[in-house]
Parts: C-alpha cells; structure tokens; sequence
C-alpha cells in the first residue's frame, strides 16, 4: 500500500453523533440479551465436553491473536502501523454475539456454541488488555527494530479492564443471574432482546459508516481486503485445528464460526473511549485501527452468514442423496 494511502487512512477521524456512550448502552444491551440464554451449569459442561471447549477456547485466545501477529509480519510494508494494531486489537477482542444465531443457521452444536460464548466472555475481562498489550508491543518492537518509526508507547491495560469490566462483565453476570432466578422472565426476553440488540448494533456501525462514508470510500478497497484475509485466516485456524483433532463436524462448524466472528463492538468501544486512546500523541491518528475495526462488524456477519448458508445446503444435498 502506498504511504500516502497509509497516511491518508490513519488521519481518518472517525465520529459518531453523540459520542461513544450510546454504543457502549447497546453492547451492555447485546451481552445481557446473550447472558439470558446462559446458565451457571453451561460452565459446567465443560468438563462434560472437554475436548471441544478446550480447542475452541485455544482458537480464539492463543492462536488467533499468534497467527494474526504472524499475518501482519508478513504484510510488512503495506500495513501501516495503525491498520496493524487494529488488526491485533480486533484479533483480541472475544467472539461475537452473532456466532449463536450464525452457528443455530449452519446445524452447529448450538450448547457449544454458547459455552464457548459464555468463557470467552467471561475471561475477556483478562485476555482482550493482556493480548492486545502483548502483541501489541511484540510488533511495535519488531517494527521499530525494522526501520519504522515509532514513539515510545503505553498500552493502556488497565483501561482497557476497566470499561470491559462494566460494559461486558457486569451485564454478563445480571444476565446469567436473571436467567438463574427469574427463568420466565429470562425466556420471554431472551430472543427479542437478542434479535433487537443484533438489530440496533448493526444499525449503529452503519451509522458510523454512513457519517463518516467520505472517509471511508479513500480506503474501503484496501481495507476490504485486509479485513477480508484476516477474517479468512480466522475461519481457517477454526476449521483446521478442529479437524486435525477430528472433533465432530458439527463441532467443527461452530469452532469455525466462533473463531471468526469477533465481537468488533467492543473493540469500536475501546477506541471510541478518549481516556483509553485519546485524540493526542501517539493515538492522535489511529483512523487505520477504527476503520478495520468496523469494517470487521460488517463483514464478519457477512462471510460468517455465508459460511452457514453453504453449510445447509450442502446438508439438504446430503439429505436428498
């Protein structure tokens, strides 16, 4: 990528009316909607279906953040540092809140789904700052050894943990509570609250696309493609680590999708928030990290749905055969 293109997508100043706190209500909204359907015992059946919980828990947050260092190694020259680290801090981030729905649509194992949802949720409190700040200063190390100029920088791990903390952990845990002690009132919100949250969270990135879509037409091809590659490496790392452990196929259809459905929202939350990445120094043009960062809202529903969909009719072929 030429660095004047570089340049032009990292001074991109991503806005959204009304700042950051209504997309932090709706992710607080979109993880109490996914913690209704979860119950304490879900964390019990790990023990139940090891194997499994345990490959997709090594998927999503050892391999996936690794091999994402590694991927950006390899581009080299046409990432810019930005694009770098919100390629790292997306890879960071747990599974999204879609991965259930998209898993259900392509005949997965809809319980591991959701327990895989449920301890990466749980444990993202710790993982996504510890990730991100790991890789994060393995790379800008590498980077500055390899002629890139870099200033000295400080990740903000302890900012991070906080905003994760109230933004997913506490609705989290009054969502498994809820669904524990009031189960009726659990289930009559559970699937309207979670379609709606799936809705306003969708309705929101494209708010952000369309007020700020001058911006983003300078660099959608190029970020279209990266996001693109790095989404495929997910569902490849998915897909092939479950099938050299030869877990069961449906296993391996939700491995697959929940390793490539990354809950995005949280990341545009972090970056939104001036007291995590504020708007000066070395952060002042981090346009590369919020534009992969959204762009990977939208395409990961996409290839995830697409992934589903290829997935059911080629179960109806079996079917028929």
């Amino acid at each position: 990528m030429n660095p004047k293109i570089q340049e032009s997508i990292d001074a991109i100043d991503v806005t959204m009316s009304g700042g950051s706190t209504l997309l932090n209500v709706v992710l607080a909204i979109v993880m109490f909607g996914v913690a209704l359907g979860i119950k304490p015992r879900t964390f019990l059946d790990i023990i139940k279906n090891p194997k499994s919980i345990i490959t997709g828990i090594i998927c999503q947050l050892i391999l996936l953040p690794a091999l994402t260092f590694l991927l950006v190694l390899a581009m080299g020259d046409i990432l810019s540092p930005m694009i770098a680290l919100g390629m790292i801090l997306v890879a960071a981030c747990p599974g999204g809140n879609v991965s259930n729905f998209i898993t259900s649509l392509s005949r997965g194992n809809a319980e591991l789904s959701v327990s895989l949802t449920a301890v990466n949720t749980a444990v993202c409190i710790f993982t996504t700052p510890l990730n991100f700040a790991f890789w994060s200063k393995m790379y800008l190390n590498y980077a500055g050894n390899h002629g890139v100029a870099i200033p000295e920088l400080t990740i903000p791990f302890w900012d991070i943990f906080q905003s994760i903390v109230i933004i997913m952990g506490i609705p989290l845990v009054l969502g498994i509570l809820c669904s524990q002690y009031l189960p009726k009132v659990a289930d009559k919100l559970k699937k309207p609250l979670q379609y709606l949250s799936i809705v306003v969270f969708v309705a929101m990135v494209g708010i952000i696309l369309a007020g700020n879509w001058a911006a983003f037409k300078i660099c959608i091809k190029y970020i279209f493609l990266i996001v693109m590659l790095h989404n495929l490496l997910a569902l490849g790392i998915g897909f092939g680590t479950s099938t050299m452990l030869k877990l069961p196929y449906k296993d391996r259809r939700t491995l697959t999708i929940e390793t490539a459905i990354q809950n995005s929202g949280l990341g545009l939350v972090l970056l939104l928030n001036p007291n995590i990445f504020p708007h000066e120094g070395f952060w002042a043009n981090n346009g590369g990290m919020l534009v992969i960062t959204a762009w990977w809202g939208v395409w990961h529903i996409v290839s995830g749905l697409s992934v589903a969909m290829a997935w059911r009719i080629r179960g109806r072929k079996e079917a028929e055969e």
